[in-house]
């Protein structure tokens, strides 16, 4: 086959130039800090974490149908993806320039609706850079791009500071707020070749009066078309479900483990390491679903994500106790040794010293704080707050007392790292074998107009997941039901898959040949 066309090769790019949002803003980085600094501030990050993810999917899905439409009007896709590249980089930068949790999670909001909106019309532009014949072939170095270099080479400059960073002056906060700034000119650069060279050759012309009544009615042939069709339908409804719950696992992992304790650092590595394995466990998803058939390795698939999520849940459900007991040791050491401090000052100090139990790397932030208070105080306030410090520190100290909790982390995170391992085995190759599927039971001749109610239920689906599991956190008051939870997404994508596999073998279609 012949080389990439320059055309290509910059549609190809752009998948290089956006992963590094997906990959350090929605799953590994920032969803660490952000949880860590709403935990000091008495916030449950991965609760919220989860609404705002939820809330910005939602906002994606509602308004996806009309973006659609108005980017079949001549000119105006190349102009819709500049504007949600710009707004989506806009308000990535603001969240490295503040350090209160809700406007951090209101730029998070906005930005990760920019970068769903240049997805949108990325995707779409596919049939703008190539022939159909090549399209498999340039769609998928466009996914191997994003996991090879730009989910890699960012991510490790970033991991590199956090880790090593002090030794040039770069504390923790400085270092992720690089990682911010690094991602945004990454994003930026490397799209500039979509935005030179990629043009929209493929366009309708209609008044622009009848816009949405046209976005409808293609909506209702669509959804026609799809219910009279069972097992294009059961499908459908099988992939709405466990996409969502693989969005979710993706976007709640860092945060879940962080608001139960686990090291930041050693969540970074493994979610390195997912990143990596990914790519070979993709390959080999895809040469196994030639032998087994394709809606076996979904099922498959399927199965793995639902053993994830009760090892999640184990994960948590076996740590928790261990973090609330020792937390609770922590306030009463606070309480006992601060009659004199007024209760917004023991508040502060309760929230910063609780962060810090399994985080040796703030410990120093929390000395810096007593000293801080101890330097603006009077005599008596500031012998108290000394004699907080050593009571503090020989609580911390304390190897009996800490000895379970300790264990307990170590063992979670052996877990986690397990879990990260479970992921890659099938995060790339059950979305790449969705889409395969997908693409051999529509029509040939409306593939474009049934991908994009497929991009719909992608957008859809990733409402559910963070909302479910954090009502069920929030209700439960433990993170680890939150993960429980989305085994009913699961179970439900399993169930569905099931029927659909059972009308694809009674009514074989003539656009599918038997998998």
């Amino acid at each position: 086959m012949s080389p990439f066309t320059k055309t290509e090769k910059s549609w190809i790019m752009y998948d290089w130039a956006n992963s590094v949002y997906a990959t350090i803003i929605m799953s590994a980085i920032f969803p660490i800090y952000f949880a860590a600094v709403a935990k000091s501030n008495g916030i449950a990050g991965d609760v919220w974490w989860g609404y705002a993810t939820s809330a910005s999917s939602l906002i994606i899905a509602l308004t996806a149908p009309f973006l659609g439409a108005l980017g079949d009007f001549k000119g105006m896709k190349k102009r819709l993806f500049t504007f949600a590249l710009l707004f989506g980089a806009f308000f990535t930068a603001f969240m490295a320039f503040t350090d209160q949790p809700m406007l951090m999670l209101f730029g998070y909001s906005l930005s990760f609706i920019g970068f769903e909106g240049t997805s949108l019309f990325y995707d779409s532009f596919l049939t703008d850079v190539t022939t159909r014949e090549r399209m498999n072939r340039v769609s998928a170095y466009g996914y191997a791009m994003g996991y090879l270099g730009g989910s890699t080479i960012p991510f490790l400059i970033s991991i590199g500071l956090i880790l090593f960073g002090r030794f040039i002056g770069v504390n923790g906060t400085l270092a992720v707020k690089i990682s911010v700034v690094l991602t945004v000119l990454w994003w930026l650069g490397f799209s500039l070749p979509l935005l030179r060279n990629v043009h929209q050759t493929h366009y309708i012309n209609i008044p622009k009066s009848k816009l949405v009544q046209n976005a409808f009615t293609n909506l209702k042939h669509t959804i026609s078309a799809i219910i009279h069709d069972r097992k294009l339908l059961f499908f459908m409804i099988a992939y709405f479900f466990y996409i969502d719950g693989v969005g979710t696992v993706i976007s709640m992992s860092t945060s879940y483990g962080s608001t139960l304790g686990l090291s930041s650092s050693l969540m970074i590595l493994a979610l390195l390491m997912t990143q990596l394995l990914a790519v070979p466990f993709s390959i080999l998803f895809g040469r196994l679903s030639e032998r087994w058939g394709t809606h076996r390795m979904l099922q498959g698939g399927v199965l793995v994500y639902m053993l994830i999520c009760l090892l999640g849940f184990y994960l948590g459900f076996s740590l928790e106790p261990h973090q609330k007991a020792y937390e609770n040791g922590f306030t009463q050491v606070v309480n006992q040794s601060s009659a004199q401090l007024d209760q917004q000052t023991l508040d502060s100090i309760k929230k910063n010293g609780i962060s810090i139990l399994s985080d040796a790397d703030r410990v120093n932030a929390f000395d810096q704080q007593i000293n801080t208070l101890a330097n603006t105080r009077g005599k008596t306030e500031k012998a108290e707050l000394e004699q907080l410090r050593v009571n503090v520190d020989a609580f911390l100290s304390d190897q009996t007392r800490a000895q379970d909790y300790t264990d307990a982390i170590r063992f979670s995170t052996v877990l986690f790292w397990i879990l990260a391992v479970l992921v890659s085995t099938c995060q790339g190759g059950i979305q790449a074998l969705s889409r395969a599927f997908f693409a051999k039971m529509i029509p040939a001749n409306r593939s474009n107009e049934f991908f994009g109610f497929y991009d719909i239920f992608g957008k859809f689906a990733a409402v559910i997941g963070p909302a479910l599991y954090a009502f069920s956190a929030a209700a439960t008051g433990r993170s680890s039901f939150g993960i429980l939870s989305l085994l009913l997404i699961f179970a439900i994508g399993f169930v569905s898959l099931t029927l659909s596999k059972v009308h694809f073998q009674s009514q074989p279609s003539t656009e599918v040949e038997e998998l």
